[in-house]
Formats: structure tokens, C-alpha cells, sequence
């Protein structure tokens, strides 16, 4: 090897020894403890196990459904879904002044769906035992549709003729 690729070779050498120090005297005082000795502790990474994925449970594309048919779907279990008006008989049938008809498919032996439906005032029941709680104002107030038949909820069902906003359902089989 001539001279000139020999001093180019220990130049290359050099720098990298350099840089190597560098970093281990970096990683050295980034934990080095009180008492100037180096603290490095070892732990097993899967010893802590998996984070964890939180679920909140809100309803899929609401902000999109609420711009577009002015309903507010909040939270619910995945068993209560909205669905296209058809006629099917296994559809629940929600009656608002506001948006006339909303239909709801349920599956599964139990379903959840918090919502907000203004000025409800009739549902249409399916095949599930169904309960929704509604508020006018302050007072707040729960009626049990029946299975398969128009039940009278909100301002039909109310001696005063107040409107009604619709908070929740609750389905089981």
C-alpha cells in the first residue's frame, strides 16, 4: 500500500474511532448516577407486556353523519347500527319531526346506542325487546317499544304535547 492510501486508510480509521468515543461517552454521562458510577440497568422489554388500546366506543363516521342527516350518533356497542330505510320488517322505525324516518338495524342478543334525535315522536319496534330513555328539558323519561308495532313516545305519549329528544336504546332478545 503506498503512502497516501495508507494515511487515508488511518484517517478513516481515526475518525471512526473518534465518533465511537463520542457516542459512548455520551451514552456514558446520559446515565451515569449521582455518584458518578455508570447506572445502566437491563430489563426485558416483554416483561412489560403490550400497551394497552383503549376503546371509546364512539360511533364510526358520526361527524359525516351528523353533516349530512342531521343525527347525532354518540357511542354504543356495535349492535345497534343506522341503516337505509327498506321496509324490512327487522328494522326499528325512529319518527322525528326533524328528520322523519330513521331506521336501525340490531344484531346481536343485546344492543346500546347513545344519540341525540330531536323532536321524536313514534317508533316502529322489531323483533327485540325496546327500551329508549328521552329528555324534554330537565325531565327525563324512558319508554318501552313494543316488539313489532308502533309504540307512541315522546310528544304523542305526553299529556302536555312537548317535544322529546331521543338519548338512547337499549335492545335485548
Amino acid at each position: 500500500m503506498n503512502m497516501k492510501a495508507r494515511g487515508a486508510v488511518l484517517r478513516i480509521v481515526g475518525a471512526a474511532v473518534g465518533a465511537g468515543a463520542l457516542t459512548w461517552a455520551a451514552v456514558i454521562g446520559g446515565v451515569t448516577g449521582s455518584s458518578g458510577t455508570a447506572d445502566i440497568a437491563t430489563k426485558s422489554i416483554a416483561d412489560e407486556g403490550p400497551g394497552y388500546a383503549i376503546e371509546d366506543f364512539a360511533y364510526p363516521n358520526a361527524d359525516k353523519i351528523l353533516a349530512e342527516q342531521k343525527i347525532k350518533l354518540k357511542s354504543g356497542d356495535g349492535h345497534i347500527l343506522l341503516a337505509q330505510c327498506t321496509g324490512a320488517p327487522e328494522l326499528m322505525e325512529v319518527f322525528s319531526h326533524q328528520n322523519e324516518k330513521i331506521c336501525f338495524r340490531v344484531t346481536g342478543d343485546k344492543g346500546y346506542l347513545s344519540l341525540e334525535i330531536p323532536a321524536v315522536f313514534g317508533i316502529k319496534g322489531n323483533a327485540y325487546s325496546s327500551q329508549v330513555n328521552m329528555t324534554t328539558g330537565t325531565e327525563e323519561k324512558s319508554f318501552t317499544v313494543s316488539k313489532d308495532s308502533w309504540t307512541a313516545v315522546g310528544e304523542t305519549a305526553d299529556e302536555q304535547g312537548r317535544d322529546f329528544m331521543l338519548l338512547e336504546i337499549r335492545t335485548s332478545k
